[in-house]
């Protein structure tokens, strides 16, 4: 655990001594440190609502007053037992009831693992820590929301009420978290994609399906664009796989049964005939097999490789409807995909274009604070979780660690995150406001296209198989754009934007009419998305109008613009910037896009 996270597990273990010393029969079950802060699920009668926060504040700063001391003590499974039975786990003492959701978790304990307690003044919880030293140690703590959760997730359990809060090393950062938590409020792209008529969603098309509107689709169309022309630069080629395919190509590549949860159900087509058994097809659930299939289509020999096959493929995933979150959690995404077969002596140089990839978008869309979470197996679970070939687990792994350092990547490593055929890289990225996202992911992978027989003839005319690196720099349009128009707030940069230019008449008069339709002809000639507005309206309420569309360049133009030859610029957050020349505004327009400035 980091500092940060072992203050806030610390801070979930003050709130339910806290919840005790006013309800002595609140029973808990998991206590957990979480993406920005913390919670406890409790049961409890007297239902917790935002008007007690300030009652179990008082006394949770009580707890951190006293400064009492994080103990950690080894028992027994029959100790724990025992003291779960006389009620004592996540407890102040003895009680007449036992701690049963503590009961029920100690008795899962494996078989050799070690049983730890915790005990903070009165309270003595079943806990594997860590914590911090003392209570005083905790800092800065909010409670901030309260939400039902099943036992272990199981709908079949109890229903438990699950306290949230967060915790930081001062009052300082707490603060700066609040403020970005408001201002990440206005930037929900929830919230602007319907206001800027971005995308939207229908309950009849389905939960978790997309359905993108002209403005929301000149976004894709950039980005495919834009990946597009970067791969083509970097030697990639393009293919096209259906929306589905047969059973079989998901048991081969191993994604069946292991993946299945996570796909839709799969349709069942009776074959004409008798006694024939019906045709299983699921949903793509994932590229690679079928690119595999590219792959395995024509023989290859070693001056083929690298091969490196592109797709913005559409795939499909069966998220639990309480998992979908607006365009970064979704059922249906389309993807910046693809995949690099090479030689093990290509694969540094190959790995590193790919990194240096990223880093050509990061410039591109303002991203200046990354990191990659290098991901790696744990030789326990070779055979189970982890394809059981520990030698090119190894291997890999020192292959992909040596790029990043040799490359200068931000990276931290993280043991046991790996994919079931590799070690992945996950890609952590920050928006304007200090948001995290994980907006992608970088794969090795040398086991599954040994399984589709996938092979090259190298140099001594021997057959040997390829390494295939999976990589999706810009991951899916949902998600990207999704956190595009938060780090944006709407504000896309001239060569994103929906809406471009807008060119706003300030009068009726024919002549300046005529020289405002001259102006977008012009850029409409070289593809600007401009629009003209000749509309009667005041001007203050026509530029109004393009500013709440987030319109990113205004040409007003008047009678004194028509005899100069000139327009007034406006640009969206930066306001009047004054008459230019309309060549030279034109012409500035033209290179910002073609340049994709930010």
């Amino acid at each position: 655990m980091t500092d940060l996270e072992r203050i806030r597990h610390s801070c979930a273990h003050v709130l339910a001594t806290a919840i005790l010393k006013i309800w002595p029969e609140a029973q808990f079950a998991a206590g957990p440190p979480v993406e920005n802060g913390f919670y406890y699920d409790v049961e409890l009668p007297h239902r917790i609502t935002p008007e007690d926060f300030a009652r179990i504040e008082e006394e949770m700063k009580r707890e951190v007053k006293a400064n009492h001391i994080f103990e950690r003590v080894e028992v027994s499974r029959d100790e724990a037992v025992a003291l779960a039975e006389r009620g004592e786990l996540a407890a102040l003492g003895p009680r007449g009831e036992a701690s049963k959701f503590k009961l029920d978790i100690v008795t899962n304990i494996p078989d050799g693992e070690v049983i730890t307690l915790y005990r903070n003044g009165e309270f003595t919880d079943l806990c594997a820590g860590p914590h911090v030293m003392r209570t005083g140690n905790i800092g800065a703590f909010k409670l901030t929301h309260v939400a039902s959760a099943y036992y272990k997730g199981d709908e079949n359990n109890p229903q438990l009420q699950r306290i949230y809060g967060t915790a930081f090393k001062n009052k300082t950062e707490m603060q700066a978290y609040f403020d970005m938590l408001e201002e990440a409020k206005k930037r929900d792209h929830r919230k602007l994609g319907r206001e800027l008529e971005l995308f939207c969603f229908d309950d009849d098309v389905g939960p978790g399906l997309p359905l993108w509107l002209p403005r929301g689709t000149v976004l894709i169309e950039e980005l495919e664009k834009l990946a597009k022309e970067t791969e083509f630069a970097a030697g990639y080629v393009r293919v096209r796989t259906p929306h589905l395919a047969r059973e079989n190509l998901y048991l081969t590549s191993g994604h069946l049964p292991y993946y299945a949860e996570s796909m839709f159900p799969p349709m069942e087509l009776k074959p004409e005939g008798e006694g024939l058994s019906c045709d299983r097809y699921y949903l793509k659930a994932m590229n690679c097999p079928h690119h595999h299939k590219l792959f395995g289509a024509v023989q290859r020999s070693y001056r083929d490789l690298p091969l490196r096959l592109a797709e913005y493929g559409t795939c499909y995933r069966y998220e639990q409807s309480g998992e979908l979150f607006g365009l970064m959690r979704v059922r249906s995404m389309q993807m910046n995909d693809a995949h690099i077969y090479c030689t093990e002596e290509q694969f540094e140089e190959e790995f590193r274009a790919v990194n240096e990839m990223y880093l050509k978008y990061f410039a591109i869309f303002g991203i200046d604070r990354y990191q990659m979470r290098f991901s790696t197996h744990d030789p326990a679970k070779l055979g189970q979780k982890f394809v059981d070939q520990s030698e090119l687990w190894l291997k890999t792994e020192d292959m992909v660690r040596g790029v990043l350092q040799r490359s200068g990547i931000n990276f931290v490593e993280v043991p046991n995150e790996a994919a079931f055929y590799g070690p992945k890289i996950d890609v952590q990225v920050w928006s304007a406001i200090g948001r995290e996202f994980t907006i992608a992911t970088n794969q090795v992978d040398f086991a599954v296209p040994k399984k589709f027989g996938l092979v090259y003839k190298d140099r001594d005319n021997t057959e040997k198989t390829p390494l295939c690196i999976h990589r999706a720099p810009l991951g899916t349009h949902e998600r990207f754009i999704g956190f595009l128009i938060e780090h944006y707030a709407g504000n896309f940069p001239l060569w994103l934007a929906p809406d471009q230019v807008r060119v706003i008449t300030i009068g009726e008069d024919q002549a300046l009419v005529d020289y405002a339709k001259e102006i977008h002809r012009e850029l409409r000639h070289h593809e600007v998305r401009a629009e003209l507005d000749l509309s009667n309206d005041p001007v203050k309420a026509k530029i109004a109008d393009a500013e709440k569309m987030k319109v990113h360049t205004m040409l007003v133009i008047g009678n004194r613009d028509l005899e100069a030859g000139a327009v007034s610029l406006r640009v969206h957050g930066k306001g009047n910037l004054g008459s230019k020349p309309k060549a030279e505004a034109v012409a500035e327009i033209f290179a910002a896009i073609s340049e994709r400035r930010p």
